[in-house]
């Protein structure tokens, strides 16, 4: 204790912090990096692969092509009506008004006396997919020749180009796989396929993309993000320790198979699991809030009372920040001030990327008509980058669909199998007292030594606690959430401490209108007139993350770290007669240090 009452936190974070790698995976980016880092790495958390001739026809240039994300008419009719009802919130026109005065709007969209201000967005390349070739002679030796004769030097680059552009010509090879945002710019001609292993909060497993498929991509990702990106070798890493922040939305068997991947095929020594809410709140240097994580694909609520989630308020919503980009797109094209270019979000993921850079820089929640003059991308199969100067309108109504999810209308995916997101066994409660069948072979705790036996076989399917929103706008299920608690001291507390987390609520104008819709949202019996959302100290972005990294350097028991060797025999302290628990009940020591 006297340690640390003198110790310097730079040092400190420096001492505890080297070893450790954090990793924070999400639907559509892991946030990953050492415990000494002030930012994590944020990748695409997505992987293409080559396709060859035996699954070329027909071939699908993004697994997910196959799943169902037609609008229905009766979702097409909501989705209006919920337009209708944000335009008179905003006080903008709705559509009946716009459909009369198209015409007119359009016409002074195309005036082009404005549009030499419109401001252009870097536009995105597409991967190169092939193999890189090595210099015939390496630069050091190149180098090494100019130091004596400049003549030899010359040569010998001239030599290194007739050698790549023979290369190019004749050897290109393609790449096996390509992860993170290069995979998302690979152009939909080009033989790879997209996969992105984790899909709405859960692991993407279909009848198209086979559970082992999907563990096997994301060993992929994580093994080449260790690798490449923060230099870590496969022989050095039982000397790290792994950090999980995993979201709310993962069940049991998400979690073991992650563990069974970092402890198992990625070698770390040890790790240990923490949510991701409980992350954000220490990230925060809090202990109690309402904690909102607005992801890319799903949003969720739970609150965190004195450094313990609470797993009954937890509430998941069925959208997030990129289904406000889709809807910026909808959104245009209603308006006809979309450029006449095909532009998909499903099929071609570097439309997406355009989509997300647009949303970020334009869409905010504020009264009155909102405009702005830019410069829209297309990109075609094979061709040059084009571009289209336009005005895009009506850019604060998409972000509004967080409290009217109909305007969003995410896609129907068809469900994957229900035995994988349960288990007989609660990685979030103490089992020590109950007994369970286990498999002679361990191969229900790591699946590398699955001896033949379905990873899905025989599990009891039980109902997931956190519950799934499917038409529950923010503002009610940030509601419902806090009223869950049942106790009128700590409701107040948290309405007066909502902490928002993720991309999207870094939208300008969401705290605002978080405030304002909560409020409201309450119903008049309740004794709750104030709302506050709290400013995030640390980036919204990696809030989460950050935390991981605090709760880790200040955990100084480590009872509930997992090390590798007990993992594979079976997941249980040799001796202890229970089970390996998560951040539930690790908080008293770092909370202790934390408030001194």
């Amino acid at each position: 204790m006297d340690y640390l009452k003198t110790v310097v936190p730079s040092q400190f974070v420096a001492e505890r912090g080297a070893n450790l790698v954090i990793i924070n995976p999400g639907s559509a980016n892991i946030k990953i990096g050492l415990g000494t880092q002030d930012a994590p790495l944020i990748i695409p958390h997505c992987i293409a692969r080559r396709t060859t001739g035996a699954n070329l026809h027909p071939r699908k240039n993004v697994v997910d092509q196959a799943l169902n994300s037609q609008v229905t008419t009766a979702q097409h009719v909501e989705r209006e009506r919920a337009y209708d009802t944000i335009a008179s919130f905003l006080k903008i026109p709705s559509l009946n008004e716009e459909v009369s005065n198209s015409y007119s709007r359009k016409m002074s969209r195309l005036d082009g006396s404005n549009l030499t201000t419109c401001k252009k967005e870097p536009e995105f390349t597409w991967t190169d997919v092939f193999e890189k070739k090595p210099d015939f002679f390496p630069p050091s030796v190149i180098h090494a020749e100019t130091s004596t004769n400049n003549d030899v030097s010359d040569h010998l680059s001239d030599l290194n180009n007739e050698h790549k552009e023979t290369a190019s010509v004749s050897e290109q090879i393609y790449r096996e796989f390509i992860c993170g945002e290069e995979a998302l710019r690979i152009s939909p001609c080009e033989p790879f396929c997209l996969r992105r292993p984790i899909r709405r909060g859960h692991f993407n497993v279909s009848p198209y993309y086979p559970a082992q498929q999907v563990l096997e991509d994301l060993r992929t990702i994580w093994e080449w993000i260790l690798t490449e990106k923060l230099h870590i070798p496969l022989n050095q890493r039982t000397t790290y320790s792994a950090v999980l922040v995993v979201p709310e939305t993962f069940d049991n068997r998400e979690i073991k198979e992650l563990m069974s991947l970092v402890l198992g095929d990625l070698r770390f020594g040890v790790a240990v699991v923490h949510q991701e809410a409980l992350a954000t709140v220490f990230g925060n240097g809090l202990s109690t809030a309402c904690v909102v994580n607005i992801g890319a694909q799903v949003t969720s609520v739970i609150c965190v009372e004195d450094g313990v989630a609470l797993p009954a308020t937890g509430i998941t919503l069925s959208f997030g920040g990129e289904d406000i980009s889709r809807c910026l797109l909808w959104t245009q094209r209603h308006h006809q001030t979309w450029p006449p270019i095909r532009t998909d979000a499903v099929a071609k993921p570097i439309d997406l990327l355009m989509l997300n850079r647009l949303k970020e820089s334009y869409c905010q929640i504020k009264e009155g008509e909102t405009d702005a003059f830019v410069v829209v991308h297309s990109y075609e199969d094979g061709t040059s980058v084009g571009a289209h100067k336009t005005r895009l309108t009506a850019l604060n109504v998409p972000p509004m669909g967080l409290f009217y999810p109909k305007l969003l209308v995410p896609e129907v995916y068809l469900p994957p199998p229900r035995t994988w997101f349960h288990d007989y066994e609660d990685m979030l409660e103490d089992t020590s007292n109950v007994e369970y069948p286990r498999r002679p072979d361990g191969s229900d705790l790591y699946p590398g030594f699955n001896a033949g036996f379905s990873m899905w076989e025989g599990y009891t399917v039980f109902t997931n606690k956190h519950k799934k929103e499917e038409n529950l706008g923010l503002a009610e299920a940030i509601t419902k959430s806090i009223l869950s608690t049942g106790r009128i001291d700590l409701q107040r507390k948290l309405f007066c401490s909502i902490q928002l987390g993720g991309g999207a609520s870094m939208t300008n104008g969401l705290v605002a209108a978080v405030e304002d819709r909560v409020l409201h949202a309450i119903p008049p019996n309740e004794a709750i007139d104030t709302v506050e959302v709290l400013q995030s100290r640390n980036n919204p972005i990696y809030v989460s993350w950050k935390g991981g990294v605090i709760l880790a350097i200040l955990d100084f028991s480590r009872e509930a770290w997992i090390h590798r060797e007990d993992w594979i025999r079976g997941g249980l302290y040799i001796g202890s007669n229970r089970k390996y628990k998560d951040s539930y009940y690790i908080q008293a020591q770092p909370m202790c240090y934390m408030n001194s």
